[in-house]
């Protein structure tokens, strides 16, 4: 996905940035150094265990794909496009899969949910 830099965060290597589907905050885990105005082409990565039903909640019935701000917050809102057995799981931003990993009572597949993280990894896209 797409994400240009708006600004740098307090934390070693973290940034605010916009996507077409909104401002968020995360990790850049890049080589380059990420300056106002870069335009990067990164993947997202949410780390940690999420809990399904509170990390993980069903979105309101018009949602659409979705990145904000929320506090402290990032809030994904995307197509819940699967959970594994082992608990990996994949939200669909767009043409975009963001990978996770989740606990918890079942869901059901292919509706929009918000995923609510402190934290969100970007990883450089070499094509």
């Amino acid at each position: 996905m797409n994400i240009q830099v708006l600004k740098r965060g307090l934390r070693h290597n973290e940034i605010y940035f916009l996507s077409a589907f909104g401002e968020g905050r995360g990790i850049w885990h890049g080589p380059e150094a990420c300056s106002p105005g870069s335009v990067l082409e990164a993947e997202f990565e949410v780390p940690g265990l999420l809990m399904r039903w509170i990390d993980i909640v069903p979105a309101a019935e018009r949602s659409a794909a979705a990145i904000a701000l929320d506090g402290g917050s990032v809030v994904l809102t995307g197509v819940l496009e699967s959970i594994e057995e082992d608990g990996a799981g994949y939200l669909r931003l767009g043409d975009t899969l963001v990978m996770f990993e989740c606990l918890g009572e079942p869901m059901a597949l292919g509706g929009y949910v918000e995923l609510r993280t402190d934290a969100l990894m970007l990883y450089p896209v070499y094509l």
